[in-house]
């Protein structure tokens, strides 16, 4: 690995890094900025503060990223790998925020991994996948990444639609014994505390989105510098850039720098001020009219999930989470609340992100071998 391709390497992922803030950080303040409760600056600038404390909450799933998807004894996570693997995920983001529709970074850049790795390891496609450790250890795609992918949006429809209820139920009670609140989820009342609730909710979001989104890109980045240092390529760098190697052994256990954690919450906060708005009008508007109480519910359920996955050093979507989350709160509401050919939309953007970004991952890699 080249210094060049190490730089290249890492230009790429903070681009990645970059077009994640404006595709997914947008999901995670959606529902804040719809309900009117903060004005799309403000909620970038909490975004970036809440991005950033949960990016330094924990290195899990970068590590997961890292090393805990691809056995990189059967293939050799190189620059060029990682290289085509980023290019898969970033085109796949640039279309689909292009097109409006909220689908998972975390899962094109998954997608994209696996695809490079496959090619890289000459189509032994098993090997790849079930090398990194067996289903019963927890490591690899399977585990990590396919079983979240559909448990956790359920959960965050599950969480959505019983809190989403439970506060129907609870002010329904106090409207009937107090009299009070009559006109429930359109009082000034009710919007009034629940914007300020939201306000907690939408900072737990941004915690949890810098806890497992803003990780991925630090995996990427540490896996690049770890290689470039164990190939010798940093031996004669001067004092002050020592910074830049990352020693992986076994007295040494792998971590992610700093200066890797803050570089990439801040280059997620800058994207999500540079044109997350094509997503926040799908989610906040397109799919079902949130009120400050549903945007609190949608918030506070994606959150808990995201927040618990994280701690497992599981990737998961914040986009599918939300979603779900948000489609929970308006069935609670009433099951034609939501627009479901938006959501049929946005359900073929998930399912075809993987396989896709694969694939071209794949290309990417079998075009690069032809070149070389």
């Amino acid at each position: 690995m080249t210094m060049g391709m190490v730089v290249l390497v890492l230009l790429i992922a903070l681009a990645f890094t970059y077009i994640n803030g404006f595709h997914d950080t947008a999901n995670s303040i959606a529902t804040v900025v719809a309900t009117k409760v903060l004005t799309p600056g403000q909620a970038v600038l909490m975004a970036a503060v809440t991005n950033l404390v949960g990016a330094l909450w924990g290195t899990a799933v970068a590590v997961t990223i890292a090393k805990g998807l691809i056995d990189i004894h059967v293939v050799d996570v190189g620059p060029q790998l990682l290289v085509c693997a980023l290019l898969s995920a970033i085109a796949w983001n640039l279309l689909t925020w292009w097109l409006g529709l909220p689908s998972s970074s975390s899962h094109a850049l998954v997608g994209g991994l696996v695809g490079a790795a496959v090619a890289g390891a000459g189509n032994n496609f098993a090997a790849v996948i079930w090398a990194a450790g067996s289903w019963w250890s927890g490591s690899g795609v399977i585990p990590k990444v396919i079983v979240p992918m559909v448990v956790s949006p359920l959960m965050g429809f599950v969480l959505g639609f019983a809190l989403m209820g439970a506060l129907y139920a609870l002010f329904s009670w106090l409207s009937n014994r107090t009299g009070f609140l009559k006109r429930f989820g359109r009082t000034p009342f009710v919007n009034a505390l629940f914007g300020k609730a939201q306000i907690v909710s939408a900072a737990a979001m941004g915690v949890s989105h810098g806890m497992n989104d803003a990780q991925k890109s630090m995996g990427i980045i540490a896996l690049a510098l770890a290689g470039a240092t164990s190939a010798g390529q940093f031996d004669h760098l001067p004092n002050w850039l020592h910074f830049l190697r990352i020693t992986s052994d076994a007295s040494h256990p792998f971590a992610v720098p700093v200066w890797v954690t803050v570089v990439c919450a801040l280059t997620m906060a800058a994207g999500t001020a540079g044109g997350g708005w094509r997503i926040i009008k799908t989610l906040g508007h397109k799919m079902v009219k949130l009120h400050p109480i549903n945007g609190f519910a949608a918030e506070g359920s994606s959150a808990a999930v995201i927040l618990f996955a994280s701690s497992l050093g599981i990737p998961v979507s914040t986009t599918h989470n939300v979603s779900a989350s948000i489609m929970g709160v308006g069935a609670a509401k009433r099951f034609n609340a939501i627009r479901w050919t938006v959501v049929e939309r946005m359900v073929w953007s998930w399912i075809l992100t993987l396989p896709v970004t694969a694939l071209l991952a794949y290309a990417l890699v079998r075009l690069a071998q032809g070149w070389g």
